[in-house]
């Protein structure tokens, strides 16, 4: 039997609460001998290390570098090799953007393109002031084509949702992004015959947006990637029978959230609006995901220094969680995000459970290397909602 189906005979609801700090690409690599962690000042983190029981854990498996979409699904107990998720309508739902049955979304980086070559890849993360001028400025000056309605959505920064609004628009499509700096542009292109339409609405519009945006300093081109329709995917209180809620303000995680049945919490951009929103809501859920994106953001920038001092910044804020008094407190990440490499990897993550029916282990220091001789060894990301769950006793017995 697979854990969904189990999930479902054996969850059942319950007064305990659950409590999931994802810190977003915490795990790094060594830098003059030391991770960003283990450079950090975080005594409140390395005390959760020493009340409770660690590993590591693998998103979908030793080594493979995962997207934060599948990364987050692991985490929340969806096998990410069963439900594949495009990163678009995770951004598109975060964001407030209706998705109907004929549409097609992207998620979207304005990015800057001199020579013929991709410079920045984000367009020097433009303030979200001017996304929001660019996009309604393309809302007015793109060409329509053979009924196909396009618009675009601003988010943070440089990002922005596209969606294509017309009959037969398949989403099976490579992605439109280089992924990298100094390379050539690339189109979309379909993987399926029936993703040929779609291919080429798609490569239009990346053509128009260079046209309309060729004033522009900075935010000249468009990069697209994570085609996807509506999914369809059970919610968490279908599988699991708790009361989800999210809190988080970045609008991929806000979206996968809704996708899966979480109610999401309206916050503000500051750290400690993140642990407000927990305590004002404590008494209507029994599950609470926080998301914490300032170490994944530094990692991929490649700031060392900036990712340590995130870790400083959420580090005061954990005595707040354990006041609560949450039956089951969970701080891991999705994935690592090493400012050595400057992007997400495949290094598994720093895992501390805390529990009244956890237990100990001999870890004194919530790190890669510390959490890796902790009891729980190392284990697929899948495994912490059985795990949460049972520790909330959530799960009843297998079997007689």
């Amino acid at each position: 039997m697979e854990w969904e189906a189990l999930a479902r005979e054996l969850s059942q609801t319950t007064e305990t609460k659950i409590v999931l700090l994802v810190i977003d690409g915490v795990g790094g690599l060594p830098v003059d001998g030391k991770t960003e962690l283990e450079t950090a000042r975080k005594p409140n983190l390395d005390d959760l290390a020493k009340r409770g029981v660690c590993g590591v854990s693998d998103p979908v498996m030793m080594g493979i570098t995962p997207g934060s979409g599948p990364a987050h699904l692991a985490l929340f107990g969806y096998d990410p090799l069963r439900h594949q998720l495009g990163r678009g309508i995770l951004e598109a739902l975060g964001s407030g953007v209706e998705v109907g049955r004929n549409d097609l979304v992207a998620r979207g980086n304005f990015a800057t393109v001199r020579g013929g070559l991709v410079v920045d890849r984000r367009a020097g993360r433009i303030p979200t002031e001017e996304n929001v001028r660019i996009c309604g400025y393309l809302n007015t000056h793109l060409p329509r084509h053979d009924g196909v309605e396009v618009r675009v959505f601003p988010g943070k920064e440089h990002r922005f949702v596209t969606r294509f609004t017309s009959e037969g628009l398949a989403d099976a499509l490579s992605d439109a992004d280089p992924q990298k700096e100094g390379a050539l542009p690339v189109p979309t292109a379909p993987l399926v015959p029936e993703a040929a339409k779609a291919s080429a609405v798609v490569n239009r519009f990346l053509d128009d947006v260079a046209a309309v945006l060729a004033g522009e300093a900075k935010a000249n081109a468009a990069l697209l990637r994570g085609f996807s329709k509506f999914p369809s995917i059970p919610t968490m209180q279908e599988l699991f029978k708790v009361r989800p809620a999210a809190i988080a303000n970045y609008p991929m995680y806000k979206g996968l959230a809704k996708i899966l049945g979480m109610e999401v919490m309206d916050v503000g951009s500051e750290t400690t609006d993140l642990f407000d929103a927990l305590e004002k809501n404590w008494a209507g859920y029994d599950f609470f995901y926080i998301h914490y994106k300032k170490t994944d953001s530094a990692g991929e920038d490649g700031k060392f220094a900036a990712k340590i001092a995130a870790i400083e910044v959420l580090d005061p804020f954990i005595p707040r969680l354990l006041a609560l008094k949450p039956d089951v407190l969970v701080v891991t990440s999705d994935h690592s995000t090493p400012a050595l490499l400057k992007g997400h990897s495949w290094h598994p993550n720093p895992f501390v459970l805390v529990s009244p029916t956890a237990g100990t282990d001999d870890v004194a220091a919530f790190t890669e290397r510390a959490c890796a001789k902790g009891i729980l060894g190392r284990f697929r990301s899948i495994s912490a909602m059985p795990l949460m769950l049972a520790h909330a006793l959530k799960l009843k017995k297998y079997g007689a």
